[in-house]
């Protein structure tokens, strides 16, 4: 819903639409807090964990507010989606999991390869030279978001109530961007409005509260190849709205995004070679 959500806002300006929905998503994981005071302590978390949040939602952005600047956004947006199959490839590096398969790499290109027939299918794409600066942040925002989704891993035991606090620190850092280099603008009449609350509760609030717990408790390489459906689905609903146009590439979009998300979940559910008996511990050899 973040594309359609965000084109009904209006003209509000990137970084001051990042400030006030980050602040509406942070507020709304502190609601919960009225029933349950104990969450407040996950915002008590070491440094390096802030640095992860922060550097993850924030940095993200903003590098992706650079890319559109200074790129074009068809160019920006198929080098962002580098992300999913980064996520499945650094899946790899997390001690204790089952470990990458040759179906969650197919599924994963299978899925970049919806995404290229997607954007290909549009006919703007021209990779200039000039804009080679947003490239590079677009790339560097790929790397951004897969780090901190898989890193998430890693500190498995913050609880996800941390998550407000670090859309919280977001949106004053995206304040102060604003501030910096953009004109205030607000969103004009109730329809723009409800289009942003409904961002800072969904796409920007619920959305990231959501993600933590998928990275921390489920199969990070099949998520990661299933979020190739983001950049599909939210097309379908610019279609339905009336935003955008079907095209043939969209179909085969579609097709290429659910085979590579099937090869990987057959990956996902084929149990792992070792010498574990799948139903029970491994026999003791003196038997």
């Amino acid at each position: 819903m973040l594309a359609v959500l965000t084109a009904a806002s209006g003209a509000v300006p990137p970084f001051q639409l990042a400030a006030m929905t980050f602040a509406i998503g942070g507020l709304l994981g502190c609601a919960s807090w009225i029933l349950r005071p104990s969450g407040l302590a996950a915002l008590r978390q070491p440094v390096a964990v802030w640095a992860l949040g922060i550097g993850g939602l924030f940095g993200y952005h903003a590098l992706y507010f650079t890319a559109l600047r200074l790129a074009p956004p068809a160019e920006a947006g198929l080098l962002n989606y580098l992300w999913p199959l980064l996520i499945v490839l650094l899946s790899a590096t997390l001690p204790g999991e089952a470990g990458l398969r040759r179906g969650h790499v197919i599924g994963a290109l299978l899925g970049l390869s919806g995404v290229v027939a997607l954007f290909a299918g549009r006919g703007d794409l021209h990779f200039a030279a000039g804009a080679l600066p947003g490239y590079a942040a677009s790339f560097a925002c790929a790397f951004v978001w897969a780090g901190y989704s898989v890193l998430s891993r890693r500190v498995g035991a913050v609880p996800t109530d941390a998550v407000a606090g670090f859309c919280l620190a977001t949106a004053v850092l995206s304040l102060l961007c604003h501030l910096a280099f953009e004109r205030t603008v607000w969103p004009e009449g109730a329809t723009q409005w409800i289009a942003l609350v409904a961002l800072g509760l969904g796409p920007v609030g619920a959305a990231f509260y959501l993600w933590d717990i998928g990275m921390k408790r489920g199969d990070i390489r099949l998520l990661g190849v299933s979020s190739y459906a983001a950049p599909v689905l939210s097309t379908l609903i610019l279609v339905a709205t009336g935003f955008a146009a079907a095209t043939p590439a969209l179909g085969l979009a579609c097709l290429l995004i659910v085979a590579g998300a099937v090869v990987a979940a057959r990956a996902a559910l084929t149990p792992a070679a070792s010498g574990a008996s799948p139903a029970g511990p491994p026999r003791n050899p003196r038997r």
